[in-house]
């Protein structure tokens, strides 16, 4: 998914021989657990996860404490990991609902097909600490068996690293409109990134035949509601900006361009695809004294906190 200044974790971490993708960006301070005790996480659904050709049984719960700790930083605000843990826990039960991109209702660990898993053991020997475990056991008990939906049906929890001002409208990105992932403010400062592209590279890559005059390598741009590149032309060819994301491997759809030296020089902010919750965005509203309910109410438009339990 999925889905802040955060750049994914880069180091190699195996579960059950597979990598996850974490954050290397924490921030300094007290890593304080509330004194109240969350309730006693009650007895797990069942969920199947993807481990190559085979699907292994997890407790939903377990598996959820699994998916925040490769997905964000065990350091973020206790109610930013509270997200987390209902946006991880709705993709999953939905998969499990609807059958999932899978077709037999399991999830994969690969966080560009469904959600990076790191299993808490894993998590320990390779770089984090048991307060940090802590810390992410009791945001998943305290927000245990919650979903979101919309009109009664499980959502699309899509979430993403972070962005630049705005979030992204669903419809602008992959064609599909979903009333409750639409473009919104986010608070956090913009995670930005220059990346350098030779003329002949770009010739390459994007296939196209590009001009001595640099003015007209790239021309007609136009823009999304949440400020990133709707499309743009590129010696000539049309590109939207998530395919042009896509083959040149930006960090988002949010991004300007400069020609100089006969080298294509792009500026982007953000960090992901920019649909629904921004990581560091939510982080953000926690420190500012959000609760989790608040954060998800306002990345999600009109969603509802639900437990599975009454969901189903």
């Amino acid at each position: 998914m999925k889905s802040g200044k955060i750049i994914l974790l880069q180091a190699a971490l195996l579960i059950f021989l597979l990598p996850a993708v974490f954050f290397p960006f924490f921030r300094d301070g007290q890593r304080e657990i509330a004194q109240a005790q969350p309730p006693s996480a009650p007895a797990s659904y069942g969920i199947s996860v993807r481990q190559g050709n085979t699907n292994v049984e997890m407790e939903l719960e377990e598996y959820v404490v699994g998916v925040v700790l490769a997905e964000m930083p065990a350091e973020f605000e206790q109610e930013a990991l509270k997200a987390q843990a209902v946006v991880a826990r709705t993709f999953a039960w939905k998969a499990f609902v609807t059958g999932g991109k899978h077709g037999d209702g399991s999830v994969c660990i690969d966080p560009g097909c469904c959600q990076g898993y790191i299993a808490p053991g894993h998590f320990l020997q390779a770089y984090g600490t048991n307060e940090e475990l802590a810390r992410v056991r009791f945001a998943v008990s305290a927000s245990a068996e919650q979903v979101l939906t919309y009109q009664g049906e499980l959502i699309e929890a899509t979430y993403f690293s972070s962005t630049a001002g705005y979030t992204e409208d669903a419809a602008a990105v992959w064609g599909s409109s979903y009333p409750y992932l639409v473009s919104k403010e986010s608070p956090e400062e913009a995670d930005e990134e220059s990346v350098a592209f030779s003329r002949a590279y770009l010739e390459k890559a994007l296939g196209v035949r590009l001009e001595e005059d640099t003015d007209r390598w790239f021309t007609q741009w136009e823009y999304t509601s949440g400020e990133g590149v709707a499309a743009v032309t590129v010696g000539g060819q049309r590109f939207s900006g998530t395919l042009l994301r896509k083959k040149l491997k930006l960090r988002s759809t949010a991004f300007s361009v400069t020609v100089q030296n006969d080298a294509a020089v792009f500026q982007t902010r953000g960090y992901g695809h920019r649909v629904g919750m921004s990581q560091l965005g939510a982080d953000a509203m926690a420190a500012s004294g959000s609760a989790y309910q608040e954060i998800l109410s306002y990345y999600y438009t009109g969603t509802e906190l639900k437990s599975i339990e009454k969901e189903n």
